[in-house]
């Protein structure tokens, strides 16, 4: 049987670990027949590790989202590997300790525009970045967390996310005369090293799993990865601009 994502090309960011939401989209969307690149960032000997336990060892390429010089490369450099992407994963976030947890009042700017840039504005830069690689047909995917209400701790990340959600609706504006959807998939809290810098996080985890209405489990990112390839796939040809709620429901129990 054909996969969802049979020949499809997709560029995917943010694997740190196995245990990364990105990882598992890698993992699935190779399952469904797709082509993956990965990049990776700082710790480029540890991804480059993990892309060799996904079914299809996987090529990565470095990405520092704040280094312009990487951004311009990264069209050629990707296209060393394939020669077109069908799709991109925006799976890339990072606020320094002051924005999250510390009083959202004491963060400084300096710290606030290093959220900004990496978990927002980056969303931008990358597309832009790739936009030559991208053809009629193609599909952008963001990792977000619902930002419609302040979440404790999350301060500064939150007001990240709200600006990557508008982004997110401007791009869509912007890229759909050429063909290309954009869009968001909203998660539930999920286990992984970047979850485990927020403070608070295990409450929050727990609550999520008693309170949402087909249940919740922080350890299996599955759900979460399947939904971005769905997203991903042919099957949603006119959906852009919108965001994918997979959170077991508690986005509309207004928690």
């Amino acid at each position: 049987m054909t996969g969802l994502l049979e020949g499809k090309r997709l560029l995917i960011t943010g694997v740190i670990t196995d245990a990364s939401i990105a990882f598992h989209v890698a993992r699935v969307a190779q399952e469904q027949g797709a082509e993956v690149v990965l990049t990776g960032f700082g710790r480029m000997s540890l991804v480059q590790r993990i892309a060799q336990r996904l079914p299809k060892p996987a090529p990565v390429v470095e990405l520092d989202v704040q280094d312009q010089e990487h951004l311009d490369t990264l069209a050629d450099r990707v296209r060393e590997h394939v020669d077109g992407l069908d799709g991109v994963v925006h799976a890339i976030g990072f606020a320094p300790q002051s924005c999250l947890g510390a009083p959202f009042m004491d963060a400084p700017w300096e710290d606030v525009s290093v959220a900004m840039h990496v978990s927002a504005y980056s969303y931008k830069a990358l597309v832009q970045a790739v936009r030559p690689l991208l053809s009629h047909g193609s599909s952008v995917v963001g990792l977000d967390f619902d930002a419609r209400q302040a979440w404790p701790a999350y301060n500064w990340m939150g007001a990240a996310k709200a600006a990557f959600e508008s982004i997110n609706r401007y791009m869509a504006r912007d890229l759909g005369p050429d063909g290309i959807r954009v869009n968001l998939i909203s998660a539930g809290p999920v286990r992984t090293m970047a979850a485990k810098s927020i403070p608070g996080f295990g409450e929050l985890e727990k609550m999520w799993g008693e309170k949402a209405p087909l249940s919740w489990d922080v350890d299996d990112p599955t759900p979460v990865a399947k939904s971005v390839c769905g997203l991903l796939s042919d099957w949603f040809p006119a959906t852009t601009g919108s965001m994918v709620f997979v959170d077991g429901g508690v986005h509309f129990l207004g928690l």
